[in-house]
């Protein structure tokens, strides 16, 4: 078999640079100093701020100074005074509310009920003093320090005996200058009390703000009868009203609250 013929080999090309070479780049575009932009733009801002604030005041310092308006004007009298015929009626002696109060406070305690005959423990002419009054609290030094910085003014107090041991007693306690405050505290306060020996919150009474009656638990002690007491307690105005009753027998929620409730009709 021929052996073809050898292929010639053709010159070898010429050797270049590797393609990795350096070549020099072209130039980059320049950046936009965006920030450099900004912080100029802001300090001129405060600038211009500052500048045309200071310019303002300048005005204002040249100008005249405005007049004030006269403080004697009628026309703004406040409030408006009715015209003449308009005016409402004073109020008489029985729908004006201070009158009741600041008159004889003992005129204002529910009547003694007929059938009934006046408790041993009423005292003859129907006020109570302070210090008798705290007596009744565990702490009577502290009750005694609260109801005077609370401004206490008077204590109106009756009482009454129904049968052989039933015993209603009312309370009307008033602080001065009209200060609805004091009343109102007391009368939360002995509310919040007696809600814990009740281990209830008790019920409303009716047409009261915020008044509660309350059934205590039966007191059973070895030896003695049982007792049973009821509470309530409101106020009106700077009156803070408590009304108890006390029996051997069980006293029911309605009981409680027609006393109470009389006792507010009449304030």
């Amino acid at each position: 078999m021929t052996q073809p013929d050898s292929v010639t080999q053709p010159e070898s090309a010429p050797v270049t640079e590797p393609a990795s070479a350096p070549v020099p780049d072209a130039e980059p575009p320049r950046r936009r100093r965006t920030g450099r932009t900004v912080a100029l733009i802001a300090v001129a801002a405060v600038l211009g701020l500052v500048g045309g604030t200071a310019v303002g005041y300048g005005i204002q310092a040249e100008r005249e100074p405005t007049p004030l308006a006269a403080l004697n004007q009628p026309d703004l009298a406040y409030p408006k005074p009715l015209p003449r015929g308009q005016n409402p009626a004073p109020l008489t002696a029985a729908e004006d509310r201070k009158v009741k109060t600041d008159g004889d406070l003992r005129k204002l305690l529910l009547p003694r009920p007929a059938g009934t005959k006046k408790s041993e423990f009423s005292d003859a002419d129907g006020w109570m003093t302070l210090r008798e009054y705290a007596s009744g609290f565990r702490s009577p030094e502290w009750a005694l320090e609260d109801q005077l910085e609370n401004k206490l003014r008077r204590i109106a107090a009756t009482s009454w005996q129904k049968g052989e041991f039933r015993t209603t007693e009312i309370r009307l306690v008033q602080y001065r200058a009209g200060d609805s405050l004091g009343a109102r505290d007391h009368a939360e306060g002995q509310i919040e009390a007696t809600a814990e020996m009740a281990e209830n919150d008790g019920e409303p009474i009716k047409g009261s703000a915020d008044g509660r009656v309350f059934v205590l638990p039966v007191h059973k002690e070895a030896g003695y009868v049982d007792v049973y007491e009821a509470r309530a307690y409101f106020h009106r105005g700077d009156i803070m009203v408590t009304v108890y009753i006390i029996d051997t027998k069980k006293i029911s929620v309605k009981e409680i609250s027609s006393v109470a409730e009389q006792q507010l009709g009449r304030l």
